[in-house]
């Protein structure tokens, strides 16, 4: 539209310019010739400035729309804007909420948790308390039966002492008195007291060890001769199967390395060891006994050696063995092999803390089904060895 405008208008400047031309050319009034070319050059000019006002008139609409279109989008961006605010508002809100639900869940777990860990250590500790005194109620029957045999000597060696008295008593009185005699009746006597004193004492050390067995234990680690212990503990624990079933025997050898140097350690504890590893060997070879297998006999070893560093203890018996899945757990607190009532499956987990971090030693296993099993503990020794 604008372009046809723009060429009619320069159709007519050209049609006043031509006749301006032609009328000065051919008119001698050549006035009238110079308005009309002068007319055409204010014509041109005139109808260009009205088309530029009517694009200019045009253009600004266009812009007035469009600027009115900016204004209802900005409106709408911020209305969107507003909405998206609230949006999140609602959204922080629901978060602070979830939030604090989930902080009052965390802390009421927490809560719980720290309940129940703490009845799990107590029923862990009447568990242990437990496993004690199941072993030694184990004890007390070991210790009955081996108090009898020092007490048995105690009495028997007074009798004879007391009579060794009359016949002493007799000869002095006679008139005709036999020197050799009294003093022979006299040694007699010094035997028998030496002998009584020394059942005596035999007998106070089973219960010193009962006491020390029963009480808590100090935690004090003093030099402790291995040897010594294992054979009082293998005498204890044997009489107490023995007083269980008078039929059980088992061999029982030693081989401890000569000068075999003072572990530190706590007695009691590893007398605690050292019993539950015999009680565990006697199972082992009465179950294998029990099969009715031909020329099997009950055996356990016992055999100790070091280092410069190191005293190992190592149980061996000739019982049932076990087999690998049963070697993985043995350790494990409650793991347990013996039917119901007959083990409470702490006794080689509490073996296991004593001697590895109540000694800062080693405890390990190595067994074959149908062979046996070899138990080995490692314990510092408490001071140089001895020559």
């Amino acid at each position: 539209m604008g372009a046809a405008a723009v060429v009619a208008a320069m159709l007519v400047g050209a049609f006043f310019f031509m006749s301006g031309t032609l009328v000065t050319a051919l008119t001698p009034h050549y006035v009238l010739g110079n308005m009309l070319l002068n007319g055409s050059y204010i014509t041109n000019p005139l109808i260009l400035s009205l088309l530029l006002g009517q694009r200019y008139a045009r253009t600004g609409k266009e812009l007035a729309i469009r600027l009115k279109e900016v204004e209802e989008l900005s409106a709408r961006t911020s209305a969107q804007e507003q909405e998206k605010q609230q949006l999140l508002a609602s959204q922080n809100e629901r978060l602070e909420q979830l939030v604090a639900e989930r902080t009052a869940e965390v802390v009421g777990q927490r809560n719980r948790a720290e309940l129940a860990l703490t009845e799990l250590r107590a029923t862990q500790q009447q568990l242990i308390q437990k496993e004690k005194m199941a072993s030694l109620g184990e004890l007390t029957a070991g210790i009955a039966h081996e108090i009898q045999n020092p007490l048995n000597f105690v009495n028997n060696f007074s009798e004879v002492s007391t009579e060794l008295l009359d016949e002493l008593a007799e000869e002095q009185i006679r008139p005709a008195r036999d020197t050799g005699l009294e003093a022979e009746l006299v040694g007699d006597l010094r035997q028998n007291m030496a002998k009584i004193t020394q059942h005596g004492q035999r007998a106070s050390s089973i219960v010193r060890g009962m006491l020390e067995h029963s009480r808590p234990s100090a935690g004090e680690h003093l030099p402790t001769d291995l040897s010594a212990l294992c054979q009082e503990y293998f005498l204890l624990a044997y009489h107490s199967l023995r007083a269980k079933d008078k039929t059980f025997n088992v061999a029982f050898h030693t081989d401890f390395a000569a000068g075999l140097p003072l572990v530190g350690g706590v007695g009691q504890d590893l007398g605690r060891v050292l019993l539950n590893l015999y009680n565990n060997a006697f199972y082992a070879v009465q179950q294998r006994q029990q099969t009715g297998e031909p020329g099997y006999a009950p055996t356990v070893r016992v055999r100790a050696t070091y280092t410069d560093q190191q005293v190992q203890l190592a149980v061996r018996d000739n019982g049932t063995g076990m087999p690998a899945a049963v070697r993985a757990k043995v350790f494990q607190p409650f793991f347990t092999t013996k039917p119901t009532g007959e083990g409470t499956g702490l006794g080689l987990s509490l073996a296991y803390d004593i001697i590895t971090y109540g000694h800062g030693g080693t405890l390990t296993v190595e067994s074959e089904v149908g062979v046996g099993s070899t138990f080995t503990l490692s314990l510092p020794i408490a001071e140089p060895r001895r020559p």
